[in-house]
């Protein structure tokens, strides 16, 4: 009878065991998805605080593009005018030749072979260069 008794006490230690296994195992489940579920709150948080940050730029923007100063600002721009403002062009003199405008001569930068491969070792660009 005895050795049946301690037959039962090992099954029962046993199965405790392999209870606190699956509870671990189960518990460390857990804390993984945790860690995950925080990681993610943590990003949609970071995204809707720019998506609140870009709704008060857009709203911003509504609220000038639907006042009086952005309609004055518009209509002076294409050249419109108030009544009773006379609109006055100014027009350059008769005969005048306008100005040449020139285009900036670009002078390509000339980098040596050595250079190059300084550029890809030491992660300099090429305004850093000697």
């Amino acid at each position: 009878m005895k050795a049946f008794n301690r037959g039962w006490r090992i099954a029962l230690i046993v199965l405790g065991l392999a209870v606190l296994f699956l509870l671990i195992v189960d518990f460390n489940g857990r804390m993984s998805e945790l860690r995950r579920l925080t990681a993610e709150r943590e990003r949609v948080g970071a995204q809707v605080t720019q998506l609140v940050e870009t709704k008060t730029v857009l709203e911003t923007q509504i609220a000038y593009a639907t006042s009086d100063a952005a309609v004055a600002e518009w209509a002076y721009g294409n050249k419109q005018v108030r009544e009773g403002e006379n609109l006055v062009v100014a027009l350059p003199p008769a005969g005048a030749t306008p100005p040449a405008t020139t285009a900036p001569m670009i002078t390509p930068q000339v980098i040596h072979n050595w250079q190059v491969w300084l550029m890809l070792f030491a992660d300099q660009t090429a305004s850093d260069l000697p």
